[in-house]
């Protein structure tokens, strides 16, 4: 039998390391690489942590360093075969992206409908289904946020909730904007979609909206313009209007009273996986991200979408160095060119406020292995699977297609997700290398961990362990677990960050424009 410490010995001196394409001119490494040990016949010359890349040929400065069969960046000095790849010999470059349209569209084999696999969801009047049933306090502005979140407290802090157990809970979204913005802006109408995309969303039972009164998102006009009308599971109020703090929690109170029985007459009955939308998002991403979690959570997509259901890709700073391999993929070429619109928007958003795409990777990215915006887009992009691009969506805009979408955003989670979830998700697949603790009610968020360390280290936060790849499990296995998980939180299945009560500070609606 081999012994714990002779075996920690054999992965010294051959350490593991994975080789994505025949192309690569790099190898990560699974164990550490110390300076001797043999690495496809090649001595290593310096130390390469985990996750971090190793030359496997001679890199000349300007040259590309390619991982995936693309290239992550150029070198800037002269790079041997056996040397660490990174930060200090490896920077972004510029270089063309192949902008091809549609050429690699491939129809997904559906399973028919009466072979579909279902889960138990909360089907709503206007036909969507929703895997939470959760009562709702929007704020129309900043200013009527310590009002909300009074509202939500007292009423999850009495025993109101006592007689309704298939109610999930009370929340209180609340955000640091709503006035001092252009009432026209595209600031003001981003918000509004976030706004109306959480008032209807599937898994709320019932919506109440507090306003102060003065403010430039006025909601009278803003029910209008989304045909929001009052009723038993709608309601809306403002702070001047109703006498003040006191009077205004006290009938926010009253109001949700009167919606409770209504809210929790819901019931789950089985439905197809077609109803399912899932937010696909990663965060403290590091070098395991695009080999394990990222492809896994990517074959999973496939396979709900070829159930009739949809994947919402984000986050576009983390697609930047990878749109080219989308908008081959779009199922129509204005889908690839709208993709391409979004990509050229940020470089002028990025370039207005004095910023660059690069300054995306994180610290924590970068110390978990990745160089470049490019090599971290590369790997986040596998969330996407494989099928079609059905569509290219605005911050926040409705997801009507089926199937595998796209949705304009920031790399930042919280403003990303909530973006996602106002489009309709009613599920979060978040992958972390680093290890994120996050929840976003009233969508359920399971986490996805890249690498065995993490999943052992943060165990009450990770759902599912994905490092497990690294040791021989396939991908298309880990696809298939993470679907079932999927089905089975969304018939009520806790995740871990429900379990420990992530979710009430992640709402968090992309600002943009001029603060007044």
């Amino acid at each position: 039998m081999t012994s714990p410490r002779s075996n920690l010995s054999e992965r010294a001196a051959a350490p593991r390391t994975v080789r994505l394409t025949d192309n690569d001119n790099v190898v990560v490494a699974v164990d550490p690489i110390l300076p001797g040990a043999r690495v496809e016949s090649i001595e290593a010359t310096d130390r390469v942590p985990k996750g971090h890349k190793m030359a496997s040929a001679t890199i000349a400065t300007g040259s590309p360093v390619v991982k995936y069969g693309q290239i992550i960046g150029i070198a800037t000095s002269d790079i041997a075969p056996g040397q660490h790849v990174h930060e200090h010999n490896c920077g972004m470059g510029t270089f063309e992206r192949d902008y091809r349209f549609a050429e690699a569209a491939v129809d997904e084999v559906m399973v028919p409908e009466t072979e579909r696999r279902t889960f138990e969801g909360y089907r709503r009047a206007n036909g969507r289904v929703g895997t939470r049933n959760y009562i709702g306090v929007l704020t129309s502005v900043n200013c009527s946020a310590t009002v909300a979140r009074f509202i939500a407290e007292e009423v999850n802090r009495s025993d109101l909730l006592d007689d309704y157990p298939d109610v999930d809970g009370v929340i209180a979204f609340v955000h640091g904007t709503g006035c001092g913005m252009d009432g026209n802006g595209e600031g003001f109408e981003t918000l509004s979609r976030v706004e109306w995309g959480y008032a209807a969303h599937p898994n709320l039972g019932g919506a109440l909206m507090v306003g102060l009164g003065c403010e430039i998102m006025q909601i009278p006009p803003f029910m209008r313009s989304y045909d929001l009308k009052e009723n038993d599971t709608f309601r809306h109020m403002t702070i001047q209007a109703t006498g003040g703090t006191r009077k205004t929690v006290d009938r926010g109170v009253d109001m949700i009273r009167e919606m409770l029985p209504r809210v929790a007459s819901a019931r789950r009955e089985t439905v197809s996986a077609e109803h399912l939308t899932l937010a696909l998002q990663c965060g403290g991403s590091d070098g395991y991200s695009g080999i394990t979690a990222n492809p896994a959570l990517g074959h999973a997509t496939d396979l709900l979408v070829r159930q009739g259901g949809t994947g919402v890709l984000a986050e576009t700073p983390e697609i930047y160095g990878a749109e080219h391999l989308l908008t081959r993929r779009a199922a129509t070429r204005e889908i690839g060119e709208q993709l391409v619109a979004r990509l050229k928007w940020w470089e002028d958003y990025t370039a207005r406020n004095l910023g660059e795409m690069n300054n995306n990777p994180s610290p924590g990215n970068k110390a978990g292995g990745l160089t470049t915006i490019l090599e971290k887009s590369l790997g986040a992009t596998a969330k996407g699977g494989t099928t079609a691009l059905r569509g290219v969506y605005r911050y926040a805009e409705p997801v009507t297609a089926n199937g595998f979408v796209f949705m304009d955003s920031p790399g930042y989670d919280p403003v990303s997700v909530t973006g996602q979830v106002a489009s309709g998700c009613n599920i979060v697949c978040f992958t972390t290398g680093r290890g994120s603790a996050f929840g976003y009610k009233p969508a359920p968020s399971i986490k996805l961990a890249t690498n065995p360390d993490t999943y052992a280290n943060m165990v009450d936060d990770m759902d599912i362990n994905c490092g497990d790849i690294l040791d021989g499990v396939s991908v298309e296995e880990k696809g298939r677990e993470i679907l079932e998980e999927i089905l089975a939180v969304a018939s009520g299945k806790r995740t871990k960050s429900e379990a420990l009560g992530y979710g009430d500070n992640e709402f968090v609606p992309w600002q943009i424009g001029a603060v007044m």
